[in-house]
C-alpha cells in the first residue's frame, strides 16, 4: 500500500480569519487589541511571546492576509543576515512596494547585530516585523526594536478552548480517509487536558491516536502512547523560571495546595537542583525571622532529597513546601540586607568607628558581657550612618517576642545608669 505524506493535521487546520484563531480572545475576540487595529485598517510591528502552540504563527498569516501584505517567513534558529537582506531586497520589487511583512520566529536566536540590522527598514517602513519568540521578550529582544514594536502576550490554552478544534480536527481526518471514527467527550477532554495548552500539540496527539485506534477514539489506547511528563518546561527557558517564581509566590501566600503542584511540575520537568535551590530562598527569604528554624529544617530536607534521588526526593521537598507555605512570613531580614547594601553601594559606612578597630587596640570599646544583662549602649555604626535603622522587627510571634525582649533590657539598663 502506497504511503502518502501529508503535512500535520496543525498545519492543515490553520486559521485563516481571526475569528477562527483558538483563544485569545484578548486580541481576536470581538473587543481583541490586534482586531480591532484589523478593523480600522492599522498595523505596526508587533512582537508575540507565549507558549508553543498558542496561535503565534497563525496569528501573522491572519494579518498578512486581513492587510494584503506579502509575508515572508524566517526562523532565527537557522535564518542570517543574508536572509535578512534578502527579504529587504524584495521591497524594491513591484510585489514588494506596498511593504513587506516580515515574520521572524524564535527571534530571541538573533544577535544583537542581526536584531540591529533590522532597524533602519522598520524606520523606513520597507518592512513590517512580526517577531515571536517563547522568551521573555524584555530579555532577549534589543531595546530598540521593543521600542518600536508592540508586544503581545499569547497565552495558553485552555482545555475548553481546545476541544471545539479537535472536534473540527477529527471531522477533517473523517473527511480526508472517508471514515467515520468517533470519540466522546470524556476522551476529547483528556486530550486537551494532555495537551498543556497547547493546540498543536493536541492536535498532533488526535492524529496519532486516529490512526491507532479503531472506530472510537479512546483513553486507554491513547495514554499507551502519551508522554509521560507534559508541559512547556525547559530547564534554560522562561516558564522553568515561571514555574521557580510560581512555586515561591504561592509558599509566600500561604497556599500549600498550588505551593505542592508547581514543586511537582518543576520535579516532573527533572530539576530537582532548581527547587532544592528554590526553597532554601524562600526559607530565608519568605519565612525567615518569623520561624528561623525552618533554615535548618528545609536544609535538612533538601539534603535528604539530594542523598534520595528521585521519586523518592519529592515527599521530604514537599513537606518542605507545605510546611513553609503554613508558617507565619517575614521578610524584615531580606528587607534589611536589601538596604544595608544598598547603603554600600552608595559609598556610605567607610569610616567605621575607632573602638571597633583593630588598629586601635579597641581603645573606649566596651566589652558587653562586663555588663549586667550583657548589653551596654554604645555606638557600632559608622558617624554618616549613626541612627540608621535597617531591620524593622516583623509583626508575628517571634519577632515581637524578641522586640519586647529587647525593650525591657534597654530600660533596665537605663534605670541602672
Amino acid at each position: 500500500m502506497e504511503t502518502v505524506r501529508m503535512s500535520p493535521l496543525a498545519d492543515r487546520m490553520r486559521p485563516e480569519k481571526p475569528e477562527d484563531m483558538v483563544g485569545q480572545k484578548h486580541l481576536f475576540g470581538e473587543n481583541g487589541a490586534i482586531r480591532k487595529m484589523l478593523s480600522r485598517g492599522y498595523i505596526g510591528n508587533m512582537i508575540f511571546y507565549g507558549p508553543p502552540g498558542t496561535g503565534k504563527t497563525s496569528a501573522a498569516n491572519i494579518i498578512a492576509g486581513e492587510t494584503d501584505r506579502m509575508i515572508r517567513r524566517l526562523n532565527a534558529t537557522t535564518a542570517s543576515l543574508s536572509d535578512v537582506k534578502d527579504v529587504i531586497a524584495e521591497t524594491d520589487s513591484v510585489f514588494g512596494r506596498d511593504g513587506i511583512l516580515l515574520y521572524l520566529d524564535e527571534i530571541q536566536y538573533f544577535n544583537k547585530k542581526q536584531q540591529q540590522s533590522l532597524l533602519e527598514f522598520l524606520e523606513d517602513g520597507r518592512i513590517t516585523l512580526i517577531a515571536s519568540t517563547t522568551e521573555n521578550p524584555y530579555m532577549y529582544v534589543y531595546n530598540a526594536i521593543i521600542s518600536r514594536s508592540m508586544v503581545f502576550e499569547f497565552k495558553a490554552l485552555q482545555a475548553s478552548d481546545i476541544i471545539p478544534l479537535l472536534k473540527k480536527g477529527l471531522c477533517e481526518l473523517n473527511r480526508e480517509n472517508s471514515l467515520e471514527k468517533s470519540a466522546d467527550d470524556k476522551t476529547l477532554e483528556y486530550i486537551a487536558q494532555s495537551s498543556a495548552g497547547d493546540a498543536r500539540r493536541a492536535l498532533n496527539i488526535l492524529e496519532n491516536a486516529y490512526y491507532i485506534c479503531g472506530n472510537e477514539l479512546n483513553r486507554e489506547e491513547i495514554s499507551a502512547v502519551m508522554p509521560k511528563v507534559v508541559g512547556n518546561f525547559d530547564a534554560s527557558g522562561t516558564v522553568h523560571y515561571d514555574l521557580l517564581s510560581a512555586l515561591q509566590k504561592s509558599v509566600r501566600g500561604s497556599d500549600p495546595d498550588a505551593a505542592v503542584f508547581y514543586l511537582a511540575k518543576i520535579l516532573e520537568g527533572g530539576d530537582l537542583i532548581g527547587a532544592c535551590r528554590r526553597l532554601q530562598v524562600i526559607a530565608a527569604e519568605d519565612i525567615g525571622l518569623a520561624y528561623p528554624l525552618v533554615i535548618p529544617i528545609v536544609r535538612a530536607c533538601v539534603e535528604s532529597a539530594r542523598e534520595l534521588g528521585m521519586p523518592e526526593a519529592r515527599l521530604p521537598l514537599a513537606d518542605a513546601a507545605i510546611l513553609m507555605a503554613t508558617l507565619p512570613k517575614s521578610n524584615t531580614g531580606h528587607n534589611a540586607i536589601n538596604d544595608a547594601m544598598e547603603a554600600v553601594t552608595k559609598g556610605m559606612g567607610q569610616n567605621l568607628p575607632a573602638h571597633l578597630r583593630p588598629v586601635n587596640n579597641f581603645s573606649g570599646y566596651k566589652y558587653p558581657h562586663d555588663f549586667p544583662l550583657s548589653y551596654v549602649e554604645q555606638q557600632y555604626l559608622p558617624d554618616d550612618l549613626k541612627d540608621t535603622v535597617f531591620y524593622k522587627y516583623g509583626n508575628n510571634k517571634t519577632e515581637q517576642s524578641a522586640k519586647q525582649y529587647w525593650q525591657n533590657i534597654k530600660e533596665q539598663c537605663k534605670k541602672q545608669r
